[in-house]
């Protein structure tokens, strides 16, 4: 039986970091966090809360390795002890930020010369397909784009994972911005609602995303997480929750030009977010595609996983 990879997780104290640490353990990965001392050193509240979630992860099985990209050696001796790296860094609306630290963190990765596959901070839309997105979300897959190239250029062995929508931010909201809790009255459609989108609770994007790192199928490849039974338009989603409750909503809908219209009323940040629940609710730019070449489909090659389907997460909102 083959060796499993040493994963080292940046970003594990975040959303879908400290669930990558948890599918990793119980995968039976040598699991590795990093511990970046730049994190919350001003705000106390959210330092205690890394402290204590480190420590249990620690208390797990896990190995915490310092390291800061305030700190380009620190960073290198911490790739050395590891042979896969993914980057759960959550993502912000702030260009500068992100981008930046995961460009130190491909510098890193080529000094150390050791890493058998890293797996950058994508998990939602793949970014090679919204070249035509519109301003000012666009940034955020062209951001990714800069990574991506980075990477390639650096010769580094990759695997780049499109998760599409998270159900903890859409789901729960009946697909709403805004919303993180269904309503039992009324929802508001985006159009007809009837473009499909892809949904994925976030223990299986972890669990989907560790079981790829020692596939040689998956090598410098895309992998796309799109499982049959989770490929909903929003007005299914609804339809899933109103069978659950027993009761029709109260349901109203937004136009195309009423959607932009008040997204050009929001801040910089807020734009940038519903740039991609425009794409995704009326252009259906998450399932208007089939995979090629270069890509794979991750329930085909993982069949023996039992997906969590949106009619059974919904649930826990009884």
């Amino acid at each position: 039986m083959a060796l499993k990879s040493k994963v080292l997780i940046v970003g594990g104290t975040g959303y879908l970091g400290k669930r990558l640490v948890k599918a990793s353990l119980e995968q039976g990965h040598e699991t590795f966090v990093l511990q970046r001392p730049e994190i919350g050193v001003d705000i106390e509240k959210v330092q205690l809360w890394c402290d204590k979630l480190l420590l249990s992860f620690k208390k797990q099985g896990a190995r915490l390795v310092i390291g800061s990209f305030n700190d380009h050696r620190s960073l290198v001796e911490a790739l050395k002890q590891v042979d896969v790296v993914i980057c759960a860094i959550s993502g912000v609306h702030i260009r500068s930020h992100q981008i930046l630290l995961q460009l130190k963190l491909v510098d890193a990765i080529k000094e150390a010369g050791n890493i058998k596959r890293f797996l950058p901070s994508e998990f939602g839309t793949d970014p090679a397909r919204m070249t035509d997105a519109i301003k000012p979300g666009r940034i955020t897959f062209d951001d990714k784009m800069v990574i991506r190239k980075a990477i390639e250029d650096a010769g580094i062995p990759f695997t780049y994972v499109s998760a599409n929508c998270f159900a903890g931010y859409m789901v729960g909201g009946l697909c709403q911005p805004g919303h993180i809790l269904p309503s039992r009255e009324s929802v508001t459609l985006f159009g007809d609602g009837n473009k499909k989108s892809i949904f994925l609770d976030e223990d299986d994007i972890a669990t989907y995303t560790i079981k790829t790192i020692d596939d040689p199928r998956t090598l410098n490849k895309t992998l796309y997480l799109r499982p049959p039974a989770n490929i909903l338009s929003q007005r299914e989603v609804v339809g899933l929750w109103e069978k659950l409750i027993g009761k029709e909503l109260q349901k109203s809908s937004l136009s195309e030009q009423e959607f932009l219209n008040i997204m050009k009323e929001q801040d910089y940040a807020e734009q940038v977010g519903l740039t991609h629940y425009y794409h995704a609710f009326y252009h259906e730019c998450l399932a208007n595609f089939e995979i090629g070449k270069d890509a794979e489909e991750a329930c085909v090659l993982y069949p023996d996983i039992k997906y969590v389907k949106m009619e059974d997460y919904l649930k826990q909102y009884l």
